[in-house]
């Protein structure tokens, strides 16, 4: 068996002589291909819905099928839908076969650009792509990447880029060992996922696996003690800086608020002079991400933007790059989107909420008792309970759609008992949002807002949240 060199080189070399198994044949998993053929000695492709698959995909259980693919390999990339726990990794894992994700093969083959990288439970491709604005508004060459759509990978590789801004999930992360970002933030850690990790201590761990070898700084969320923790308990290179964001006013080495003002008190000034603890940089103002949200950004939303800005500034970008570049940014869509207002009721989008701490960060930026809340999907074994009880002040009504609404009508009833719910039939797939928004329209008065945050997945009557989307939005436009 050849042996992978797993020292953290980063280019082509060592992928010589070696037999690659390329597990899953997504997007993923075709880049992953094309990276290597050419460059290793042969590649075995296996997928559980390509024709052309060597060997079934992650189910697999066969032992001979397992023993004849890994007699054969010295390396095994597995895309992010492969779970530890498949027959095939674990099998690898037993025999000595080193898995890597495909970020970290692209951090071996990379180009040079440096990465800023983000993680977290919810965010994270709003923090990356308003984190590309601001490096496009400094004048860099950048590309948002990684969990946000195009494969890292191919953007590692391009040697025309200043530096990338990376989108990571927890599953990439997994198996990505030798990756060092010049600069990385967790945004948020809530349970998710967790069928996939095997619990939540496994799932924060792979999310902190983002702030190993982190060069300048690391970037965390000062209302959530754990992405702190993750900080904390990190093997980071010598002077990177644990720089905190909040919506409060920043203490020294903290991005923040001071009234409606974004400040930097983190890279303003040079390690240990007395300018740091008396100055702050301002980087722009709550007026500059008016346009995210139908009051103004929500509370989540401005979060984001701090994450992004201390991130540009750990690459050195000046503050008035960070304040174009923020108001430069669009959200993408599906993510509190206005979609009409008739009647005077508020008609929002937020299909990318798809857990219950995506749904309490939406529901938290509308006033109290004025939300019709359409709700529902699938649960992925969660429970509301937590969500419910802290956010029935919120509520005037809710909608529950999905194939099965009790995880989500429990929770009402036990927290929010005098909250009037409508269930709706999933039986017509077809008809289930028309039906809904019908509803929502019968409940919601002059002042109110119909809230799409679903804190479930799509797939049970949707082909995707931005299906789901779609969906609302052509049912409350046709409207009369």
């Amino acid at each position: 068996m050849t042996s992978v060199r797993d020292d953290g080189g980063s280019r082509a070399g060592f992928l010589a002589g070696t037999r690659v198994v390329v597990a899953g044949l997504g997007v993923t998993g075709r880049a992953v291909v094309a990276a290597v053929t050419g460059r290793a000695a042969s590649v075995v492709t296996v997928d559980a819905h390509a024709d052309a698959a060597d060997v079934s995909g992650p189910d697999a259980v066969d032992p001979d099928v397992l023993r004849k693919v890994l007699a054969a390999a010295d390396l095994v990339v597995a895309s992010p839908g492969w779970p530890p726990s498949a027959p095939l990794l674990v099998a690898a894992a037993d025999a000595g076969v080193p898995v890597w994700s495909e970020v970290e093969l692209a951090w071996r083959l990379r180009a040079g650009a440096p990465w800023l990288a983000v993680t977290g439970t919810n965010g994270k491709t709003t923090t990356v792509r308003m984190l590309a604005s601001i490096l496009e508004a400094a004048g860099l060459r950048t590309a948002a990447v990684g969990n946000v759509g195009t494969p890292v990978l191919e953007a590692a590789q391009d040697p025309t880029l200043d530096v990338l801004a990376v989108e990571l999930s927890s599953f990439q992360l997994h198996f990505t060992h030798t990756m060092a970002v010049q600069a990385g933030a967790v945004l948020n850690v809530a349970p998710d996922h967790l069928d996939w990790h095997g619990g939540l201590d496994a799932y924060a761990a792979a999310k902190g696996r983002l702030y190993t070898g982190a060069e300048v700084a690391c970037v965390y969320n000062v209302a959530d003690p754990r992405t702190e923790d993750l900080v904390r308990a990190a093997d980071v290179a010598e002077g990177a800086l644990a720089v905190g964001f909040t919506l409060g006013a920043p203490g020294p080495g903290q991005v923040g608020v001071v009234e409606d003002v974004l400040v930097d008190r983190a890279f303003h000034a040079p390690q240990g002079s007395r300018e740091r603890l008396r100055t702050a940089a301002e980087l722009g103002t709550l007026a500059d991400l008016a346009h995210l949200g139908p009051h103004g950004a929500p509370p989540h939303v401005v979060a984001n933007a701090l994450a992004a800005a201390a991130l540009a500034r750990a690459h050195g970008v000046d503050a008035r790059a960070v304040r174009d570049g923020l108001r430069a940014f669009r959200p993408d869509a599906h993510r509190v989107a206005t979609v009409r207002t008739l009647d005077d009721v508020t008609w929002i989008d937020d299909s990318k909420a798809t857990n219950a701490h995506a749904a309490a960060a939406s529901l938290a930026s509308c006033a109290p008792g004025t939300v019709v809340w359409v709700a529902g999907g699938l649960a992925k074994g969660a429970r509301f309970d937590d969500l419910v009880a802290s956010r029935a002040d919120r509520l005037r009504a809710a909608v529950v759609i999905g194939t099965d609404p009790a995880p989500f009508t429990d929770a009402l009833d036990r927290h929010a008992p005098e909250v009037p719910v409508v269930v709706v039939d999933p039986g017509d797939t077809g008809t289930v949002m028309r039906r809904a928004v019908a509803a929502a329209r019968d409940l919601a008065r002059p002042g109110d807002t119909v809230l799409l945050a679903p804190a479930g997945a799509s797939m049970d009557q949707f082909t995707s949240y931005a299906d789901r989307g779609r969906a609302f939005a052509r049912a409350v436009q046709d409207l009369p």
